[in-house]
């Protein structure tokens, strides 16, 4: 069967099939061959480890990590190469949430304070002075520490 015929067959371009034809004469196979570049600094095996090492303890910094995973070309590994790892496998940095356990006083004083203020009418609401709580920082550190999520 000519390759132009094969091409019509299964809906693809006569030089795609030509293409992968001699690349499976040349290698055996039709996957991409492997592309230059920087080589990389950690292993399969040491990717997978410092994932899981991350999902088992979410507070783990990466500084932490790049000093007791040895890296395969140089003796360790950096902190930002330990953040891309984390980023590759779907891991992000985020602020952990932190919240006030309410105890049962506190539930009763919430439900008290909400059926005082049940009839209140929109007047009534616009009078009140709503505030937030964040925070501005005008230095580079603000000491917050960052979880994997």
């Amino acid at each position: 069967m000519r390759t132009a015929d094969e091409a019509r067959a299964i809906n693809y371009n006569v030089r795609t099939v030509r293409r992968l034809r001699q690349r499976y004469r040349e290698t055996g196979r039709t996957a991409d061959r492997p592309r230059s570049g920087r080589p990389r600094v950690t292993t399969p095996a040491q990717d997978r480890y410092i994932r899981t090492s991350h999902l088992r303890d979410r507070n783990r910094m990466a500084t932490t990590t790049a000093r007791v995973t040895p890296g395969t070309h140089n003796p360790s590994i950096s902190a930002q190469t330990v953040c891309n790892m984390l980023r590759e496998a779907g891991l992000r940095a985020c602020r952990p949430v932190v919240r006030q356990v309410l105890t049962r006083h506190h539930r009763q004083q919430r439900r008290l304070w909400a059926q005082t203020h049940r009839r209140w009418t929109r007047q009534d609401w616009q009078k009140v002075l709503f505030t937030d709580e964040s925070r501005f920082c005008l230095t580079r550190g603000d000491g917050q520490i960052c979880i994997y999520c």
